[in-house]
C-alpha cells in the first residue's frame, strides 16, 4: 500500500486550522477562554468512580457483546428515560466511545465506492470521514428529495444537532423512518445530546411514536461523554435492529473491539443514576444563560440551540463570515469553532461551547459586555 493512500482521502482535521486564533486568544491578559471543543471540564461523578474502583480487578478479556449487566442497563435506561420499549439484550452493543463507531460504521457494513451515504447539511465532520474511509459517495442534505432517483445505503440523522442544537420534531423523524423503510435504507440516529435539551422535547427514533414499536432498519447511537462527564472513559452504545447488531457484533469480535470490563461496569452504574445527570444539567443551564445573555448584549444572534451543549451564533447572513467572527472573538481572548467546520450552511455562524468552568464562562461574559 502506498503511504497516505487512506489519509489522503480524508478531509483536513478541522481544528488544526484554529492554531493561529488559539495563539491570539492566549495573549489576552486574563488568559484564553476556550469554547471551541465540547469536552467536559467538570468532575466525573462519584457513582462512576466507585463503580470503576469496584471493577479494577479485570484479568480476563471482556466480552465484545458486553456483559448482561451493561446491556440490561441500556435497555432499562432507554425505556425509563426515553420511552423506548421492546428492546432485548441482543439489540444492544457497547462501544469504545461513539466517534470510533460513527467513523467506522461504513467499514463494518462493508460499504464502498458503489454506495451513497447521506448526512445532515450541518453535521459533525465524522459522518463524512466514515464515507471517505471506504470511498463511498457522501451527500450532506436535510431534504430527502435531494437524493432524487438515487437511494442511499445509509442515512444519518442527528437530533439534537451538533453543531446547531436543533431538535427535529417527532413527526419529522417519523417521516424519515417511513421514507427509509420504504426504500430499504439503514437509518442511524446519532442521539448523543438527547439528554441535553433546554427549550424543546426531543425524541429517540426508537420511540414507539416514531418507529411504530419496531427497531427494523434503525440504529441509535448514544454516548455518556457529555451526559455523565465520561469522555475519558470512552463509554457509548449502539442499539436497534437485531440483525444489524448481530452483524456488527460478528465484525467487531473479529477485530477485537471490546469495551474494557471496568468501563462496562461504570457505564451500567451511571445509566442507573439520574441524580448526577440533573446536577450537571443545571450547571450547563446556568452557563448557557450567562453566555447567551452576554452574546446577545454584544450584538450576536443565537439560532436554534434549543438543545445540545453549544450556542449556534451569528450576526446574520449579511454580516461577517464565520472566520471573521472567530477572529473577532479571539481578539477578546475567546476561542470558538467556525461554522464552516460543519458544512457550507454554517458559513456565517460559529459554534460556542458551554463546556468551560463557571469562572471561564463568567470571564467570557465580562469581555463580551465590557
Amino acid at each position: 500500500m502506498t503511504p497516505g493512500a487512506v489519509s489522503g482521502r480524508l478531509p483536513d482535521f478541522p481544528w488544526d486550522k484554529l492554531t493561529q486564533y488559539a495563539a491570539q486568544a492566549r495573549e489576552h491578559a486574563d488568559g484564553i477562554v476556550d469554547l471551541s471543543i465540547g469536552t467536559p471540564v467538570d468532575p466525573t461523578p462519584q457513582v462512576a468512580r466507585a463503580a470503576l474502583a469496584e471493577a479494577v480487578d479485570a484479568p480476563g478479556y471482556p466480552f465484545t457483546a458486553g456483559t448482561p449487566e451493561v446491556r440490561q442497563s441500556v435497555v432499562d435506561w432507554l425505556a425509563g428515560t426515553h420511552g423506548v420499549t421492546g428492546l432485548d439484550l441482543d439489540q444492544v452493543l457497547p462501544l469504545i466511545g461513539s466517534k470510533e463507531f460513527i467513523a467506522s460504521l461504513p467499514t463494518y457494513l462493508g460499504l464502498g465506492p458503489g454506495d451513497l451515504i447521506g448526512y445532515p447539511a450541518l453535521a459533525y465532520p465524522t459522518y463524512e470521514v466514515g464515507a471517505a474511509l471506504v470511498g463511498a459517495k457522501a451527500v450532506a442534505t436535510d431534504a430527502l428529495t435531494t437524493f432524487g432517483p438515487e437511494t442511499p445505503t445509509l442515512l444519518w440523522v442527528n437530533s439534537p444537532s451538533n453543531p446547531s442544537g436543533r431538535v427535529l420534531p417527532k413527526e419529522h423523524l417519523k417521516k424519515v423512518v417511513d421514507w427509509c423503510r420504504e426504500r430499504g435504507v439503514l437509518l442511524v440516529s446519532d442521539e448523543c445530546y438527547l439528554d441535553c435539551v433546554w427549550e424543546a422535547e426531543a425524541f429517540s427514533v426508537l420511540h414507539p411514536d416514531v418507529c411504530g414499536g419496531s427497531a427494523e432498519g434503525i440504529l441509535v447511537v448514544h454516548s455518556l461523554s457529555k451526559r455523565s462527564n465520561l469522555a475519558g472513559y470512552r463509554c457509548a452504545f449502539v442499539a436497534g435492529d437485531r440483525e444489524v447488531i448481530a452483524e456488527l457484533l460478528a465484525v467487531r469480535k473479529n477485530m477485537g473491539l471490546m469495551m474494557p470490563a471496568p468501563q462496562q461496569h461504570a457505564m451500567a452504574a451511571v445509566l442507573g443514576d439520574e441524580a448526577h445527570v440533573k446536577e450537571q444539567h443545571e450547571r450547563y443551564r446556568a452557563r448557557r444563560t450567562t453566555l447567551r445573555t452576554a452574546l446577545e448584549a454584544a450584538g450576536y444572534t443565537i439560532e436554534h440551540s434549543e438543545a445540545s451543549l453549544y450556542l449556534w451564533t451569528t450576526k446574520g447572513p449579511d454580516g461577517p463570515d464565520c472566520w471573521q467572527l472567530v477572529a473577532e472573538l479571539a481578539a477578546q481572548g475567546i476561542l470558538v469553532a467556525p461554522g464552516a467546520f460543519y458544512g457550507a450552511a454554517g458559513s456565517h455562524h460559529v459554534r460556542i461551547a458551554l463546556t468551560a468552568t463557571d469562572e471561564r464562562i463568567a470571564a467570557a461574559a465580562a469581555r463580551l459586555t465590557a
